[in-house]
């Protein structure tokens, strides 16, 4: 690509750094990727739990999202956090306008157990965002809630891929089974093809902000014009070195290494 690769994030804001917006800048950075930000969000937070969360006006959503597009449009985009459907709304005129890869990253509950989405917000995630996206990335406990099944195994995990690509039309989506037992295994599931990758497990409570990170890296590749599968076999690589080198911040479920990563 002749021009400067730029990625832009559409999350909320962890004052600590582990997770949203500040996670997914130094995760692109990281991969040679200008960033971009626009907040949903303010919360109050550490690695400890969430103390407090506040939405911004969703007319400043969408003039931040304005200020972005009318100057640069990013070469692709993500969004994690987005707690309302007014919110929603917005990302998702902004994602059929245009022509530009998005991963959605469903975040609905923080490492420490809290609630990040309204219960109100889940239909309308499901029924007009998903669909816009190039692909989605939610962990086993985000894949229940919006395929509405209980995951416990492999065969439960493509069950899960089928409701989201043939009932719910997303183009693809990445299942990921770090919750699940034995090694860690995510899943790239299209209507066509299905890729496994598997990493050993890695025992640490240092994982806020992995789902974050993960979908910034794949972001931060398709700016550069890679395929998703590249993309996705990089982010696979890249969040595994970052959880494996954890920086062990904090007093409770700390951050990853966003600058351990060292391939291509």
């Amino acid at each position: 690509m002749s021009r400067f690769p730029i990625a832009l994030t559409v999350a909320g804001n962890d004052p600590t750094g582990g997770a949203g917006i500040l996670a997914d800048s130094k995760t692109f950075h990281s991969r040679g990727v200008y960033g971009m930000a626009a907040v949903t969000s303010l919360t109050a937070q550490n690695t400890m739990g969430v103390q407090d969360v506040f939405n911004v006006p969703v007319d400043f959503l969408e003039k931040q999202l304005y200020s972005v597009f009318s100057d640069e449009t990013p070469h692709a985009m993500k969004s994690g956090m987005i707690a309302t459907v007014d919110m929603m709304e917005i990302i998702a005129r902004t994602a059929d306008q245009y022509d530009i890869p998005y991963i959605i990253d469903p975040v609905m509950i923080a490492t420490s157990g809290d609630a990040l989405i309204e219960e109100t917000s889940i239909d309308f995630l499901r029924e007009s965002l998903l669909p816009a996206a190039t692909s989605v990335t939610p962990n086993i406990h985000e894949a229940e809630k919006i395929a509405g099944i209980k995951i416990e195994n492999a065969t439960d995990i493509r069950k899960a891929a089928d409701i989201f690509v043939k009932e719910i039309g997303v183009q693809s989506v990445i299942i990921k089974g770090g919750h699940l037992e034995g090694d860690a295994v995510d899943y790239l599931f299209t209507r066509d093809t299905t890729i496994e990758l598997s990493e050993p497990r890695i025992e640490t409570s240092n994982t806020h902000g992995t789902g974050c990170t993960f979908s910034a890296a794949i972001t931060a590749e398709l700016a550069k014009g890679k395929t998703l599968e590249e993309s996705f076999r990089l982010a696979k690589k890249y969040i595994s070195s970052a959880i494996r080198n954890n920086p062990g911040i904090g007093k409770g479920n700390g951050p990853v290494n966003h600058f351990s990563y060292r391939g291509d």
